[in-house]
């Protein structure tokens, strides 16, 4: 099995009664029914096919990339620990 590299699409929508058709493009990981937004998952090699069709689809409003796998998620090795400091 192999595993490809996913991106992530955040689609504004006009309305989530909308939100089923989504599933054929990719993944749904979540929508927010207050916000009115689809989080999707899709194949890196199809990314800009499938963002220029959705785009085009007339209940979505925008469609932006996540940044989520750009994100530095490794924290506290950059700062010093001032817990441990011995000086009072």
């Amino acid at each position: 099995m192999l595993l490809c590299e996913r991106v992530g699409f955040i689609v504004w929508t006009r309305d989530l009664k909308n939100a089923k058709p989504f599933e054929k493009y990719g993944n749904v990981h979540y929508f927010s029914r207050k916000m009115q937004y689809v989080v999707l998952y899709v194949n890196a090699s199809e990314e800009e096919q499938l963002k220029a069709q959705l785009e085009k689809l007339p209940y979505v409003k925008s469609v932006e990339r996540s940044l989520r796998g750009e994100i530095i998620a490794e924290i506290g090795k950059s700062l010093p620990d001032k817990s441990r400091s011995t000086s009072l």
